[in-house]
Formats: structure tokens, C-alpha cells, sequence
């Protein structure tokens, strides 16, 4: 007779998981390598249930990215709003930018939103915690890819073509929704304790949005130009907007240095977030 593998046995202790790193390193990969399945089936039964009784099903998507570019392009075809000169059509270079930034946007309050949708199974199962944050990756990584394909066809219906740069997109993608995730990743045990963040978070990616060349070209002179260039999100949004549309990128090193630093956030915010969530966890239970 075979005898089963027995279970894992898992010991806790008052000790700080943090009084011995190597240790703490290990859970880490092994948690996230054990939460692989449970990820991927919460990313379908949310994607599933947020489309599910939707007349417009998958357009949701589209709908804030293509609503902003509608008011983008009035204000400026009516002259209330200089925008300047742009590369691209002014509709598709807002459009591009919009879309990028909502995918960014997304990956920013996925974590959030997951974890506190989550908190009754938190509360009664314990499980690899990272699953939360891989299925809100997941979900961004759907959406973004429906995003992308309505951006091929505008393209196509303005007659740009995008040249073999364009296998470089998914990175560009992929360095936003890091970008997001680290930034996501910071505020969730924040935001489950102090529901302030999670109300005021829209206002505040809305002004950051400004600060970003997303409806609006990089100008060379002034102070809106310095706050440009010092956002760590302008190499991003730039980068992927050329690979996208044929054009040549200006900040790859940029680009590169921010991936470094997102990383580098990540990894340091993933740690705060194990850190933290026993005890938002107890907290929520009480």
C-alpha cells in the first residue's frame, strides 16, 4: 500500500519573520510559487462576475480611456486648450496615452481592491496572500490586452503603421503594471486600515495624470516641462507610445532605470506587505 505525502507543516512563532531574512526570502518564493492556481482562479471567477451581467461586456474596458479622449480632443479642436503641436493625430496620440495610463491606473488599485474584497476568506483561510495580488495582475493583464487590440485598429484606421518595434509593447505594459503594482502594493495595508486613501486615491491619480505626458506632448522649456521630466511614469508612458506607433524612443536608459527602481520598490513593499497583513488581518477579524 502507498502511503500519501503528508502534508506541510507550517510552525509560527512569535519571532519577527523579518529576525531572519533568509528565511523570510524562502517563504516568500515558495508562497508565491504556491499561489500560482489559487491566483488564476480567483483572476477568473473576478474577471467573469465583472462582465458577466454587462450589456457592454468586455467594453467596459474602453469606456473611461475613450470618454476622457472625447473630452481631450473637444477642448482642444474648440480652442479652449492649446495642446500644441503632436507627432502623432492629436486623437490617437491622447488616445494612446489614455489607454496606457488606465492600464496603470488599474495595476495602482488592484492590490487594494482585491485585498478588501477578499477580507472574509482572509479572515477564515489561510492561504499564500500574494494569490490576492497575482489574480489583480491578471485582471489588469486582460484588460490591458483588450485595450491594446483597439488601439491596433485606430491604428490602422489613421494609417500609421508600427514598424517590428511593436514585439516591444508587452514590455512597455509590463513596466507600467510593475509600476502600478509597487505603488498598489504600498498603500493596501494603509488603505485597509484608514479608508481615506482609498476615497482620495482617484483624486490623486488624477493629478498625477497632469504631471504625465499623457493628453499633452513634452514641451522643452519651462517648469511644467522640469515635473515632466523628473516623473519616473514620463520614460514609461513615452517608451511605449513609440514602440507602439513606429516612432523612436528618447528614453531608453530612463526607461531602464525606472524598471530597476520599480523592482527594487516592489521587492521592499512586498516584504511590508507580508509583514503587515497578520496583523490587518486580526484587526479586520476583531
Amino acid at each position: 500500500m502507498n502511503q500519501q505525502n503528508p502534508l506541510p507543516v507550517t510552525i509560527y512563532t512569535p519571532e519577527s519573520a523579518i529576525a531572519n531574512p533568509g528565511r523570510m526570502l524562502r517563504d516568500m518564493v515558495h508562497d508565491l510559487r504556491m499561489s500560482r492556481e489559487l491566483s488564476w482562479r480567483l483572476a477568473v471567477r473576478d474577471i467573469s462576475a465583472q462582465y458577466r451581467q454587462a450589456m457592454l461586456g468586455f467594453l467596459w474596458a474602453l469606456v473611461l480611456p475613450v470618454a476622457n479622449t472625447a473630452v481631450w480632443v473637444f477642448l482642444s479642436a474648440s480652442g479652449i486648450l492649446a495642446v500644441g503641436a503632436t507627432e502623432l493625430p492629436y486623437p490617437v496620440f491622447v488616445l494612446i496615452g489614455t489607454m496606457l495610463w488606465a492600464i496603470f491606473m488599474e495595476a495602482v488599485t488592484a492590490p487594494m481592491q482585491g485585498v478588501s474584497a477578499a477580507r472574509d476568506m482572509l479572515a477564515k483561510i489561510n492561504f499564500p496572500r500574494e494569490a490576492i495580488v497575482i489574480a489583480g495582475i491578471y485582471q489588469v493583464l486582460f484588460n490591458a490586452a483588450i485595450k491594446l487590440a483597439i488601439l491596433l485598429v485606430v491604428l490602422f484606421i489613421f494609417g500609421i503603421a508600427p514598424d517590428w518595434r511593436i514585439v516591444l509593447v508587452p514590455f512597455g505594459v509590463a513596466s507600467l503594471i510593475l509600476a502600478g503594482t509597487a505603488i498598489g502594493l504600498f498603500l493596501t495595508p494603509i488603505g485597509l486600515l484608514y479608508t481615506d486613501i482609498g476615497k482620495g486615491l482617484p483624486i490623486l491619480m488624477q493629478f498625477l495624470m497632469y504631471l504625465t505626458p499623457v493628453v499633452y506632448p513634452l514641451r522643452g522649456e519651462g517648469r511644467l516641462s522640469t515635473l515632466l521630466l523628473l516623473n519616473p511614469l514620463t520614460p514609461l508612458i513615452e517608451t511605449t507610445r513609440a514602440w507602439l506607433t513606429g516612432g523612436t524612443p528618447q528614453w531608453l536608459l530612463y526607461f531602464l532605470a525606472t524598471n530597476v527602481l520599480a523592482i527594487v520598490v516592489l521587492l521592499a513593499v512586498w516584504i511590508v506587505y507580508r509583514l503587515a497583513m497578520p496583523i490587518i488581518i486580526e484587526r479586520m477579524s476583531s
